[in-house]
């Protein structure tokens, strides 16, 4: 339901600043051959982009001449063609669609992930906790003290999915970051407790232990989490 009311919230967003262009910028949104964009022209293309960008992430199966026709009659103060009960129906059966989809999506990502979870325990230096983290050393520092879950800690990290898509990375940013351990997901918690300063883990993080069935942004839910960190100091 939140997903959909996004869509929802956005669709009415856009409306009205669309609107407030006013009709004589809608005839004119195309500036002439040669001539440059007003700003208005390119708040409503800007509007219209995001828009475009932001409905497909959501997961909706957009009616390309059906989106251009209400927008169109919205600009144009045209009666909708369809009533509210029409419309509320209508976002009932996208979202029981959506949510469908989305359920069938994460049933499989689950048991690709279990898979590559069974495979990657077997390989040698791969250690197994009891959460089902899954850690191997990639460089060992001089020892010394762990942080605890309570510490902050900076760090260098390059995290990818089980494909090798590259979702976040302190390392392609070229800076490290900070953060305290009580504040991130249970498998890094867990995980940064058990290095020294110095130390370099690979941690193969299950749902579980990571963003579980909702997944976060470019991750997808039931994905098994891939980090390669480097842990550089404790506060």
């Amino acid at each position: 339901m939140k997903r959909l009311a996004s869509l929802t919230v956005l669709a009415l967003v856009t409306a009205f600043a669309l609107a407030g262009c006013g009709k004589e910028s809608a005839k004119t949104a195309t500036p002439a051959a040669g001539a440059a964009a007003t700003p208005d022209q390119k708040v409503s293309y800007g509007v219209g982009f995001n828009m475009g960008s932001s409905l497909p992430k959501d997961g909706l199966m957009v009616d390309r001449t059906a989106l251009i026709a209400g927008i169109t009659d919205a600009l144009n103060s045209a009666q909708s063609k369809y009533t509210e009960e029409e419309l509320k129906a209508a976002f009932a059966v996208v979202q029981q669609k959506m949510q469908a989809a989305a359920t069938i999506a994460g049933e499989k990502q689950l048991a690709a992930g279990n898979e590559y979870l069974a495979k990657n325990k077997t390989k040698s230096g791969v250690k197994t906790t009891a959460s089902g983290l899954q850690y191997e050393v990639l460089k060992k520092g001089a020892g010394g003290a762990k942080p605890k879950a309570t510490s902050t800690v900076r760090v260098h990290y390059h995290g990818t999915l089980t494909d090798g898509t590259v979702f976040d990375s302190s390392v392609q940013r070229g800076e490290p970051i900070e953060f305290a351990l009580n504040q991130v997901i249970p498998g890094w918690t867990e995980g940064l407790q058990l290095m020294s300063v110095g130390d370099k883990f690979k941690l193969t993080i299950p749902p579980g232990i990571g963003y579980g069935p909702r997944g976060n942004g470019k991750i997808p839910g039931n994905s098994v989490l891939v980090f390669e960190v480097e842990l550089l100091g404790i506060k």
